[in-house]
């Protein structure tokens, strides 16, 4: 599922029409040799289908602190010709694999692939990007920043649906490249005002959800312990996909942060 991830791929759409106006113009809003794909998936039938989470290259020269990452979901109806492509930008992966995942991908066939890669600090990153995953329809988008330089960090603002308190909760991603790290964490606040606040201000520790220290805390807690005792069992072995661990690492120090963990 994640091997042969070549630069540049394309979506095998040969001989096939756009099934739709919307296609049409997704396919014209980017040029494959722009993508470094991070996962694939494709079935294999006469309906099949492919699912991408890829960078977009092109992305890193655009609006400042525009979204980098891109899900790709492609319907190819091989008995008509034709092909519907749809696309979706994020700012972290966990993101545009739960966008992927709610139009039909298994969760476990977009893992990221092995090879060179940041690491995850901690435990409790890879609980938070796991809920993302699986999280469905719950987190409505407000907004995302991609930083390309000090500091080396996304955010998405979210709203909640399923919070009981302080439902707006911003997922910041930092990097430190030097460890060869990244953290992941949840923060919540009342309104979309006190998290714009510490996103401008940076005054104090993001704030952690209310659900981290009620009765809910012990399900946080099991999670992590279920995600330390998986890594714990193949630390022996070659990392598995599976446990989507990993972010490529920077190939060196001239290279642009973001592109360098994205590739």
């Amino acid at each position: 599922m994640n091997d042969g991830l070549d630069l540049p791929f394309d979506f095998d759409l040969a001989e096939l029409a756009p099934a739709d106006d919307a296609s049409a113009e997704a396919v014209e809003r980017f040029w494959s040799g722009d993508l470094t794909a991070l996962s694939h998936h494709h079935t294999t039938s006469n309906d099949s289908h492919s699912f991408v989470v890829a960078h977009d290259r092109s992305a890193t020269w655009g609006i400042p602190g525009a979204p980098q990452v891109v899900a790709i979901a492609v319907a190819r109806d091989l008995s008509r010709l034709t092909f519907t492509l749809e696309t979706s930008y994020h700012a972290t992966v966990p993101f545009a694999q739960n966008w992927l995942v709610e139009r039909g991908c298994p969760p476990e066939r977009i893992a990221l692939a092995d090879g060179d890669h940041v690491r995850p600090a901690d435990d409790l990153t890879l609980q938070v990007e796991q809920q993302i995953r699986e999280s469905g329809t719950r987190y409505e988008v407000l907004g995302t920043h991609t930083s390309d330089f000090d500091p080396y960090e996304t955010w998405t603002l979210v709203r909640d649906s399923s919070a009981a308190q302080a439902p707006i909760r911003v997922f910041h991603e930092e990097w430190d490249y030097d460890a060869g790290t990244y953290t992941m964490r949840e923060g919540a606040f009342a309104d979309v005002g006190a998290a714009r606040s510490w996103l401008d201000d940076r005054s104090g520790p993001l704030p952690e959800p209310p659900e981290y220290s009620d009765h809910n805390g012990a399900v946080v807690r099991a999670r992590i312990a279920r995600i330390a005792l998986a890594r714990s069992a193949s630390a022996s072995t070659t990392p598995k996909a599976g446990l989507d661990a990993t972010r490529t690492a920077p190939a060196g120090p001239d290279q642009r942060p973001v592109q360098a963990r994205l590739l």
